[in-house]
């Protein structure tokens, strides 16, 4: 399989006619063997019984109905999952995103590039509760994650194989998939997409998603950073609590023995004494959290690194995992 489009949708029963006759138009002559995966993620109206309309008369399509809504990241993950495509392929179902594009995200894969993301640089939503938000989240998320893209809220991406069942979704993570595959060193470009004013039914984004980016976000750069050695940011607040609660203890000290300042009556030493044991605290959770940083690569077999290719003379594979196995 070439190919495969993953599509996550909710209630919406007046676009999919629509959008299954686009997405035969664009991919049938590409020449390509390919699959559209519908995720259905607990629709109320009759999306379900249209997909598995559709799914009967051809055999390109299959459909994943969820028990309950589970939400985007979830129907996402399940999309990737079942995937069987070398190129993985995500949009909308609300016919803003164009299929037309496809080709020229797997134009861009073909050049090299593991991710494909696509930039609505002619959006056709409202100003205030949708683009203005997303402008802001996104020069957030690019500032904090060192991955500079234009659109992350744009769901029109591609990715490689090998890259997207690397990465483990939840929560709201879908749109940071840029940024945590950048982890792994991968390569990637931003294309221009056309962009549609959605015709049917009603948008399930809204402005207090905002909240949750800005959250989810805290998580990624903690991934990105310091999954491996959290030590290192922990054990710096801790570092610098700790130190500066020591010397303002220590001037104290100085006051109170050699020039004889009272103590009783200056809040300082209370924060000095609050402080130190900040410092204590944070040293402590840095090392509880080493502690579940390597049981979480370990009982996992988590690579710490990942390898695009290996050029040799002959097949190489890894000789163990690098501990001694006795003598």
């Amino acid at each position: 399989m070439r190919l495969s489009i993953v599509i996550p949708l909710l209630n919406e029963e007046e676009n999919i006619p629509y959008l299954y006759k686009e997405l035969k138009e664009a991919l049938d002559p590409m020449g390509e063997s390919y699959e559209i995966l519908f995720i259905d993620d607990g629709s109320t109206d009759r999306s379900l019984e249209l997909l598995q309309d559709l799914q009967r008369q051809d055999d390109h399509l299959v459909v994943i109905s969820f028990r309950k809504n589970f939400g985007q990241t979830a129907a996402m993950a399940a999309g990737f999952d079942y995937a069987r495509g070398e190129v993985i392929i995500t949009m909308d179902a609300d016919l803003q995103n164009d299929p037309r594009d496809i080709p020229r995200l797997l134009e861009e894969i073909r050049k090299g590039n593991d991710v494909v993301t696509g930039w609505r640089f002619d959006r056709k939503d409202a100003f205030i509760n949708r683009r203005l938000p997303s402008i802001l989240a996104n020069k957030l998320i690019s500032r904090t994650t060192g991955v500079n893209l234009h659109d992350y809220g744009c769901t029109l991406k591609a990715f490689h194989r090998d890259v997207i069942k690397n990465v483990k979704l939840y929560g709201e993570m879908h749109r940071f998939i840029p940024a945590i595959a950048s982890g792994m060193g991968i390569s990637f470009t931003e294309v221009k997409v056309n962009h549609r004013p959605r015709r049917f039914g009603s948008s399930k984004y809204g402005i207090s998603r905002t909240i949750r980016v800005i959250l989810d976000l805290m998580t990624v750069k903690f991934l990105l950073s310091y999954s491996t050695r959290p030590i290192q940011v922990f054990g710096l607040m801790g570092v610098v609590s700790g130190g500066l609660g020591f010397l303002i203890a220590l001037v104290m000290t100085f006051q109170r023995q050699f020039l004889g300042v009272p103590l009783s009556d200056r809040p300082l030493l209370f924060l000095a004494v609050l402080l130190i044991f900040i410092g204590i605290q944070f040293i402590s959770l840095g090392l509880i959290a080493e502690l579940q940083a390597r049981t979480y690569h370990e009982s996992q077999n988590k690579p710490v690194y990942h390898i695009k290719t290996v050029f040799a003379a002959k097949e190489t594979e890894p000789q163990g995992d690098g501990r001694d196995e006795g003598r």
